[in-house]
């Protein structure tokens, strides 16, 4: 219950009253109050109701920093969705997007279209006014008061379409000098870093070398390179290798995305996989990852095709599709080859779901195999027809992880969460958009023990602050910014499903973002104080 105090001049314009604090550090929770005036904690101790304009009783409840997602795809969700509410309702206020290798800017009006095509899926209306990822920044400000923070990374396949469009070469020297500008302006503009899609064109084009000359630039700025690693599967430990090796190489600290280990005669890997971690980081090597707590994943349904379909962007992704020769041939080399991500193999046809299809909108939610069955359709030609029609939009579910796996990743010390998640408001998404966080407290700390309540928050909290270089957020003390959530720890859950993916979360009281209560008793207030953050920015 928040109370007001109107037309009388108080010390704080927010008291937060007889929480349990969990302050983001890993330290045992305790109980204080908080005063928050301005948008900033400005102090933890003993309060009285009397001294704040507003005051929340959070008696019982938990009073955490706000979660960050370290991997989220909410670049152009504000334009649609200036609340960004599936992010919102879980607790949630800082994204941090321009992952897989893909953001909105810089942009080549020249090979606008591609990346048009390549970025589609993120938004239901993509305007593309602004040139520069500063241009693309203000154009976020412009929105006003956003209901999350925001912190972008600048994609390497953004950067090669400017440069390169969809062509499967290296750069020319003088390509990858016109990159390398490109990236410092970006970062320069306020980027946190660079990201790579190295199992996505135009990134998977690219070659080690080409990577580390790139995040020389990021080093030398004080960012850091996300990577969405050229394998999750057969090779997962090579691409870990070869991660691990730019961060050396470069002098960058990196990321690894959404840490996964698919295909089932990989299952178990995870025990080697965050043990490289450990070795690189006792070697001096900053490396650290991020998970979110689900067995299936989700991406654009054309990724099941190999990196050549790829080759000269969507309307040749198309034709291919729809050529008899080229679809002899991808089935053959889908059958044949496992040396890429071959979704296919890794999930099965059964464990391939549609979760949006514009041509198709009866297909979602069903597996290639359940419309195959029902349509007496071959499924090789049932996805090369969805894919000729839909190109880049149609969207898939895939069930390619294992359990065991999944819990070892999450609940690792050096990893953190992200929700990998994005709801445009069609199709039938994946349920991490609006479940993960609530379900990493429900599902680890709450029935399956593996985590304490105070490390699930570090790793939701400070820990991809401190990977970000805020020192201002992510942590509950004096002259951080308000970003706080007040939960109740024995009822919070995660309610959304494959079903049903849109579900709210429950037991999520209060969402505060700098200062400003966002959601109450569960629901939008109608507020909004999130900013746009820059790296450097303090």
């Amino acid at each position: 219950m928040i109370k007001a105090f109107l037309g009388v001049w108080l010390e704080f314009d927010l008291v937060i009253k007889n929480g349990r604090i969990v302050d983001g550090t890993g330290n045992p929770r305790f109980i204080a109050d908080i005063g928050i005036r301005n948008g900033k904690i400005v102090k933890i101790g003993r309060i009285e109701e009397c001294q704040g304009y507003e005051v929340i009783n959070a008696d019982g409840l938990i009073v955490a920093p706000g979660f960050i997602d370290m991997h989220a795809h909410d670049d152009l969700i504000f334009f649609d969705d200036p609340f960004n509410k599936p992010k919102l309702y879980q607790g949630v206020t800082t994204v941090v997007c321009g992952n897989c290798g893909i953001s909105p800017a810089p942009v080549n009006r020249r090979t606008l279209d591609i990346l048009r095509s390549y970025i589609g899926i993120l938004s239901k209306r993509v305007s593309f006014e602004w040139i520069t990822y500063g241009d693309y920044l203000r154009k976020l400000e412009d929105i006003g008061p956003l209901g999350t923070n925001f912190a972008g990374l600048v994609g390497h396949g953004t950067l090669r379409i400017a440069i390169m469009g969809m062509e499967a070469r290296d750069p020319s020297h003088e390509e990858l000098k016109e990159m390398k500008s490109l990236l410092a302006k970006s970062l320069e503009d306020g980027a946190f870093g660079m990201s790579t899609g190295l199992i996505y064109p135009p990134g998977c084009y690219s070659r080690t070398e080409e990577i580390i000359e790139l995040s020389k630039v990021v080093s030398r700025y004080g960012g850091y390179y996300a990577t969405h690693m050229r394998n999750e599967s057969n090779v997962v430990l090579e691409s870990m290798a070869e991660a691990i090796r730019i961060g050396r190489e470069a002098g960058a600290p990196v990321e690894i995305s959404h840490l996964k280990v698919t295909g089932r005669r990989n299952w178990g890997k995870a025990t080697e996989m965050l043990k490289l971690i450990e070795r690189a980081r006792e070697e001096g090597i900053d490396v650290t990852a991020d998970a979110y707590p689900y067995t299936a994943g989700s991406t654009y349904l054309a990724s099941i095709l190999p990196p050549w379909a790829h080759e000269g962007g969507e309307e040749k992704l198309k034709e291919r599709c729809k050529d008899p020769k080229t679809r002899a041939k991808l089935r053959e080399f889908i059958e044949r080859r496992d040396d890429w991500e071959n979704f296919v193999k890794q999930a099965g046809w059964e464990g391939i779901i549609i979760a949006y299809s514009p041509s198709h909108p009866e297909f979602e939610g069903k597996s290639i195999a359940e419309i195959s069955k029902s349509l007496r359709k071959d499924p090789y030609n049932l996805i090369f027809d969805i894919i000729a029609e839909d190109g880049l939009k149609a969207m898939m579910i895939v069930f390619v992880m294992n359990e065991k796996d999944v819990d070892k990743i999450v609940s690792h010390p050096y990893v953190m969460i992200g929700t990998d998640g994005l709801d445009v408001g069609v199709g039938r998404p994946h349920p991490r958009a609006y479940g993960t966080f609530p379900r990493v407290l429900k599902i680890y700390v709450r029935e399956k023990r593996v985590i304490s309540l105070e490390e699930a928050i570090r790793k939701m909290s400070s820990l991809p602050a401190q990977k970000l270089r805020l020192k201002d957020r992510g942590l509950i003390r004096e002259g951080c910014w308000a970003d706080i959530v007040i939960f109740d720890p024995k009822t919070i859950s995660d309610e959304a499903t494959y079903e049903e993916p849109r579900r709210k979360p429950k037991g999520i009281k209060y969402v505060i973002v700098n200062g400003v209560v966002e959601i109450e008793d569960g629901e939008l207030t109608g507020k909004r104080a999130g900013r746009v953050l820059r790296r450097g920015m303090f």
